[in-house]
């Protein structure tokens, strides 16, 4: 069994940074990458980004050059660094781990975290 929990949301004003983090815990030997999803109100999931045991990383189009994903193994966790946040980065983010290593991480989910980007 495996657990992720996030942590680090809030409310922040446009222009601003905010980092989330993921911890993992359990049965961590599954987990050979991990991801960040998000979903605004009325709106279908969509991934953020994505990292592998390998190091390779996936950013979605609208936040490439913003977002920057890492994991510290030796803590398992995962970290996701916002910066330049935008009103429509507002969403609920979810943290997903995956023992395949896919790039579009689905097996395990945390909670949500809410995101907030607003004056």
């Amino acid at each position: 069994q495996v657990q992720l929990v996030e942590s680090g949301g809030g409310l922040v004003q446009p222009g601003g940074s905010l980092r989330l983090s993921c911890a993992a815990s359990g049965s961590i030997f599954r987990i050979n990458a991990m991801g960040w999803y998000r979903q605004a109100p009325g709106k279908e999931r969509e991934l953020v980004a994505a990292i592998n045991n390998g190091g390779s990383t996936k950013y979605a189009d609208s936040v490439k050059g913003r977002f920057t994903i890492s994991r510290d193994s030796a803590k398992n966790t995962a970290y996701l660094q916002m910066n330049s946040l935008k009103p429509e980065d507002t969403a609920v983010y979810y943290c997903a781990g995956d023992w395949s290593g896919s790039l579009r991480p689905n097996n395990y989910w945390g909670q949500g975290t809410q995101v907030t980007v607003s004056s």
